[in-house]
Order: C-alpha cells, then structure tokens, then sequence
C-alpha cells in the first residue's frame, strides 16, 4: 500500500477519482456529441435519437447492478473492482472511436439502417461505461472510512471528474467535437487503465465499519470467514428497489411500444405508472426508522434515497439529450454548427461550477448542515435556475450564467447522495447496492428518453422542456427534505446533534 493511501492524502483521493474521472468523461463526450452527430450529421429525428439515448439507461439496468453483484464476490488481479475498471476503460475507449465513423462502419458492412448502427455502437459504449462506473465509485467506499473521509472521497471524485468535464466541453466549444471524442478516448484510456494498480483494495470487507485486520484475524484463527460472500436473491432485489416500481412498469412499456408500435388507447397506462409511482415514492418517504435493527433502518434508508434521488434524473437527463431542441426554438436564427457551438459552452458552464463547489463549498456545508440538508438546498437552487432559463433564455450569454446556477445542483446530484447512500447499506454489499443505487438513475432516463422526447417533438413550444426539468428537480428537493441524516453526520456533527436532541425533546 503506498503511503499516500495509508495517510489518506489529498493526493490519493485525487488518483482513487481518476478511474471514475475517465467514466464520466466518455460519458460528457457522449453527451457532448452524440445528439448533434446524430441531428445534424445522420439526420435523425428527436423520437429516434431518443432511442438511441435509451440503450444507456438499459445497459446500466444490465450492466452496474449484474457487475456490482460480481465484484462484491470475486478477488480478481488482486482486487474486487480492478478487473471491471480495467475491461470497462478499454472498450468505451474504442466504442468513443467509432462514434464519429458511424458512417464508414455502415458503408463497411453494407447496411442502410444507421439508426441501427448507431443503436448498438451507443449500447456497448454505455455498457463499457457502466461496467466500470460501479466499480469506480464502489472502490471509493472500500478504501476510505465511514464519515467525513468518504465524503471528501465522493467530492473530489466529482472536482476531478467534473474538472476534466469541463475541459470536455470547452475544446468541443472551441476545437470541435470530433476533435474531443478522438482526444477524450485516450484520456479515458488511461485513466482507466493506469491507475487501479496503484490502489491497495481490502480483501475483506465488514458489514457497517468493521476493521479488515479484525476480519483477517477471524479468518486465520478460525479458518471461517465470519462474512461469507453471499449473492443477492432476484426477490430480494426486486423488493429493495420498491419505489421505482412505477419507473420500471413505464420502462417495459414505452420500449414495447417504441419497438413495435402496441400501445394501450390514449395515455391510461402512462398515467396508471405515474399514480403508481407517486404512491410508492410517497410510502418509501413516510416509513420510520426508528427501533428498527441498522440493517432494517439501512433498507429503510436506501429506499428513501432511491425515492429522493430518482426525480432529479428525469430533469437532468432531459436537459442532456434536448437541450438542443431548445436552443433552436429560443434563437432560432442559428446554424446547426452553432447550436452545437451553444449546446457545449451551456454544458461547459454547467460543469465549470459542477467541478469547483464540491470540495470548495458542498463538503464543508455537509460537514456543517449534513449531507442531505446540503443536497437538498442545491436541488432548490438548480429548480430556481431552470425556472429562469425559461424566461430570460433568450441569448447565449444569458444562458450560460443560468446554467452555473444549474451547476450548482448538479455538483451536489453526481457526488453527495454517493456518500448518502454508502452509509445506508453494509459494506460487504456496496456494489450491490451502487447498482441499484443506479436504478435511481437509469429508470428515470428512460422516461427522458421514450416520455419527454415524445413531448418535446410534438409541443411547439420548446420551452417546455425546462419547465419540466425544473418541477421533476424541484419534486427531489422536496424528497430528499424527507431522508434523514446518516448516523454517522448525527453523531460527528454538534449542530445536527442539538437539532435531532431539540426535535426529541419537542416531540
């Protein structure tokens, strides 16, 4: 183990957020460039490119809860996450190549339909993408402890990555995208494949905070180890993930219908998956904690955040896929090359602040107010800034200062419900639970990409767009008001600890 991670320096935590830097980097490329590649190169429509959008909320169904499971039982090259990182670098670095040459893969194979081609190069990217990003943040709880440790982890995993995020969009804005996708592929290369090797993961991992060395010593005096790998039951994770029921009844159905054009009349099924939804996320939000065992209050706990976090998604995966649909409609004088020229400097702004508040301000104001307080509040902020997007969005500049004011949300949304949701559940379970943990993410972007591209194509009004982003990100904040603070805030934290104390007291 180098001595930079028995220390817990500053300098680890910032090579531990590289293999997680390269996956949200491929990941910012694609957002960068496959709606305008596909728009203003291949022709597609918004109903078709929000197929495309939708091989990677199914990859991530597939593949981060099926390899979390995995990795939580396997010891590979010295490692649990190592191998994962390392297959899933390598190949969305090759899928990124192919992106701008869908066309010669086309010609190549002598096939007409390129939403097809385009169809499965977007699905082994996102299922490259998401084979490593369970990994890259499961390893982030593995080697750091409980508490303020794991939280400064999760925001310097989001300051690096969101660094490298706005590089991304500043050289699409300024040297274009094809450019950034053949630079961006080897960026994430390497930061895939370099680092993991100069990370020392914990063979043995305790439920809540046990120590490694006391598991290790079980083990070699008893020969029994006390915490047996065990592989989740599909009944167990089917009950786990309970508030997104509804999300996941809208998934089969609007994939169905896109596929083979079945649908029920009008939108009574839409409508059903939307009550359904609203009353298991209710009923997740209103369950108690209190007097149950840790492992009780921790499932309690995760489905709370599943609740909380899912609404957030529908508004910030809607903003990435259409964004430039609004654009368009707002000024409409633009060339295509220029709204690209729009869509990267917004992003840029969005992901300018996204990489500079989590360590300069969320951490601080979470060590001091908690996680969820400081998540919450962000939500409020971003809701407020989507709002002002839809009235004063009518010039670029304009637009790019509310998108800082978006940023500040979405800082908080890609790094604290990470360190949230890893206090909830045991710890020989992480990636497990970092998959469906993702869920929370997935099954709302399959409502951006089936439900709000179907409005964004047939409402004139472009602008509707950012109405929905701000409501679906305000219903979060309200949400996550709800989700109490992990123990761990409670008990480091004096002025949670008068707060919960007085709110005792008062009962």
């Amino acid at each position: 183990m180098l001595n930079i991670q028995k220390n817990l320096t500053n300098t680890f935590y910032a090579l531990l957020a590289l293999p997680a830097t390269a996956m949200g980097l491929g990941l910012s490329i694609q957002i960068a460039a496959l709606s305008w590649l596909l728009t203003y190169q291949y022709g597609l429509s918004i109903s078709d490119i929000g197929l495309v959008w939708a091989t990677g909320p199914i990859a991530g169904i597939l593949g981060q809860v099926i390899i979390g499971i995995i990795s939580d039982n396997v010891w590979v090259m010295n490692g649990r996450r190592r191998v994962f990182i390392l297959v899933g670098g390598v190949l969305a670095s090759l899928m990124l190549l192919a992106l701008p040459n869908i066309g010669i893969i086309q010609a190549g194979l002598g096939i007409e339909a390129i939403l097809g081609i385009a169809i499965v190069i977007s699905m082994v990217l996102d299922l490259s993408i998401n084979v490593s990003f369970n990994p890259t943040r499961s390893v982030i709880a593995d080697v750091t402890p409980e508490g303020r440790a794991r939280t400064k982890g999760y925001t310097w995993m989001q300051t690096i990555s969101g660094s490298f995020g706005v590089l991304s969009y500043f050289v699409g804005a300024t040297m274009g995208n094809i450019f950034l996708i053949y630079s961006g592929a080897v960026v994430v290369f390497l930061f895939s494949v370099l680092p993991p090797f100069f990370i020392k993961e914990p063979k043995y991992l305790g439920r809540y905070g046990e120590d490694e060395e006391e598991i290790s010593k079980s083990i070699a005096d008893s020969g029994v180890d006390p915490l047996p790998h065990k592989y989740a039951s599909f009944a167990e994770v089917f009950m786990n993930i309970r508030p997104l029921w509804g999300f996941l009844m809208y998934g089969i159905y609007a994939i169905i219908k896109r596929l083979s054009d079945f649908q029920f009349p009008g939108y009574y099924f839409e409508i059903f998956a939307l009550i359904i939804t609203i009353l298991l996320v209710v009923h997740a939000l209103i369950q108690k904690e209190d007097g149950k065992s840790r492992e009780e209050a921790g499932k309690i706990g995760f489905q709370k955040v599943l609740a909380a976090h899912s609404f957030s998604w529908i508004g910030v995966q809607s903003m990435f896929i259409y964004f430039f649909a609004f654009v368009e409609f707002q000024i409409p004088e633009l060339s295509g090359d220029e709204i690209g020229t729009v869509v990267n400097w917004s992003f840029f702004s969005l992901n300018l602040i996204a990489a500079i508040i989590p360590v300069l301000l969320l951490e601080p104001l979470a060590n001091r107010y908690g996680r969820v307080r400081t998540h919450a509040w962000s939500l409020v902020i971003m809701a407020a800034g989507y709002a002002a997007i839809v009235f004063m969005g009518n010039n670029p500049s304009v637009i790019y200062i509310l998108m800082m004011v978006v940023g500040i949300g979405w800082a908080s949304i890609i790094s604290l419900p990470f360190a949230i949701m890893s206090q909830k559940v045991a710890q020989n379970q992480m990636g497990l639970y970092m998959g469906l943990f993702n869920l929370s993410v997935v099954l709302p972007q399959l409502v951006s990409s089936f439900g709000i591209g179907e409005v964004v194509q047939d409402v004139p009004n472009k602008s509707i767009l950012l109405i929905i982003c701000s409501a679906t990100v305000a219903l979060s904040a309200i949400s996550w008001f709800m989700v109490r603070e992990p123990k761990d805030e409670m008990t480091e934290n004096p002025v949670l600890l008068d707060a919960e104390i007085e709110g005792k007291s008062g009962d």
